[in-house]
């Protein structure tokens, strides 16, 4: 008789994703519950969208750099005997990766939270209340080369507000930036903004308006590859020496964001939109003289571009200065995302938190709380099934108080559940033996500082609830 053996399978998870132990998950949920609830301080409410969306919904959203980058989700079923289908129905059909791909794929997972969220906005736009203040905290996948601080599966924390133009809300963005950041301990980061029309009036001045892609992109590469690299690129991409000198002081603007907004309300004199990009940010810096920043320093950086094309007014990127570490959050302003879906001419205004490298930040700064690693505040621990049974009304009460408990099952060695008491971070152990069932006195032992202590059962949960 033959019998089929499986090969041994070494079991791995795929390139640029990864697991979370029940410790690294409270430390996560620290994270997001810190960021949700600044979110909904400031009236922001939380929806979700589904993992895939259809493919249309995404390519050619993000350019074409950005849709290289969709993980497509194969169709169902016989997705192959659709394109020879296909093939005997097109005379002399190229397939060719793009024309494969529409055959054999109609859903991906979703690249980001914004491009979802517009197509929510257009569906249910008459089911919203505007302007429509919302917050996301879900995963995204990208087929990007994996790196440090940079995941294929990672989660965005994304909050927008569509439907209001004020520049209240770009304030009040970076009011959630410093206070969420803040909260999570962060004590140095900076929270830097522009604006695109400043940038599209430096193109107006040099007399290149149409180049304003090719400038952005390359003055956004500044902190990577220096002045010396920029300049290079710039003038790979058909700029002049002559437009690099009128660009070298606007890029190299120095002192406060008051005296960097003079200069260059001065350098774009000429170009009435640099002047109103100028004019919003003096807007914004005004509504934040008003209220009291906690921690960031905000700074007005004129080589902000940001990749993203369809940004149309400010633009945040913010960064932490205790860790060598990308950009921890990022957004601006976009005037006309829902287009792309019909519903022409809402405005629209977001921020996202990156919390993945909010994580890497805060465990290499030692800056999680220590009860984050307990899910369980007492163990209850007997050395016989009569132990057990007496122990269930306690642990009732212990849950009916809302106290975190758990009974480890009779059988095993005192010594193994202590341990796995300790090896749970859980501070508090209850032991009921022979004696602590006849006079009715637990044994509750401090597991930090090793005390035990003789207490009623009502004591006990007096204790436990402070």
């Amino acid at each position: 008789m033959y019998i089929c053996r499986m090969a041994s399978i070494k079991p791995s998870t795929p390139k640029g994703t990864r697991d979370f132990s029940p410790t690294e998950m409270v430390r996560r949920n620290f994270i997001f519950d810190t960021i949700k609830g600044v979110f909904r301080k400031y009236g922001y409410q939380q929806i979700e969208t589904p993992a895939m969306e259809n493919l249309s919904t995404l390519m050619g959203k993000y350019g074409d750099e950005g849709d290289k980058l969709i993980f497509k989700i194969l169709n169902s079923g016989d997705y192959w005997g659709e394109v020879e289908s296909r093939k005997s129905k097109v005379e002399n059909l190229e397939l060719n990766s793009k024309n494969l791909i529409s055959i054999i794929s109609e859903k991906a997972l979703r690249y980001d939270l914004t491009v979802p969220f517009a197509r929510y906005v257009v569906m249910h736009q008459n089911e919203i209340t505007f302007p429509f203040k919302r917050f996301q905290v879900q995963p995204v996948w990208r087929a990007d080369r994996p790196q440090r601080g940079r995941y294929r599966e990672f989660y965005q924390c994304d909050a927008d507000v569509v439907g209001s133009p004020s520049l209240l809300n770009e304030a009040e963005f970076v009011m959630i930036y410093d206070e969420a950041l803040s909260k999570l301990g962060l004590k140095d980061f900076t929270i830097k903004i522009n604006n695109r029309k400043i940038l599209g009036g430096i193109a107006e001045i040099i007399g290149k308006p149409e180049h304003i892609i090719d400038l952005t992109v390359a003055i956004d590469k500044l902190d990577k590859i220096g002045l010396d690299g920029v300049i290079k690129e710039l003038l790979e991409k058909g700029f002049e020496q002559q437009d690099i000198e009128k660009l070298k002081p606007v890029i190299l603007l120095e002192g406060s964001n008051e005296a960097k907004l003079n200069s260059l309300r001065s350098a774009l004199s000429t170009s009435v939109t640099g002047l109103k990009g100028c004019e919003e940010l003096e807007t914004v810096f005004n509504y934040i003289a008003n209220c009291q920043l906690q921690t960031a320093d905000l700074q007005l950086d004129i080589t902000l571009a940001r990749g993203l094309n369809y940004y149309t007014g400010a633009i945040f990127e913010v960064k932490t200065n205790e860790v060598a570490m990308g950009s921890i959050g990022g957004g601006g302003r976009y005037d006309d995302l829902t287009g792309m879906f019909g519903l022409k001419d809402l405005t629209g205004v977001g921020i996202s938190f990156g919390a993945d490298r909010i994580y890497d930040v805060m465990d290499e700064l030692n800056l999680f709380p220590v009860d984050t690693n307990q899910t369980t505040k007492v163990l209850i621990c007997c050395f016989d099934v009569v132990g057990e049974q007496y122990a269930l009304p306690l642990l009732h009460s212990l849950r009916k108080a809302d106290i975190n408990a758990e009974l480890y099952p009779a059988g095993a060695k005192m010594k193994k559940q202590l341990d796995y008491a300790n090896n749970k971070h859980i501070p508090y152990t209850i032991v009921i033996g022979s004696d602590e069932m006849e006079s009715g006195l637990l044994t509750f032992k401090d597991m930090g500082s090793g005390v035990q202590e003789q207490m009623s059962a009502e004591v006990v949960l007096a204790r436990l609830r402070t």
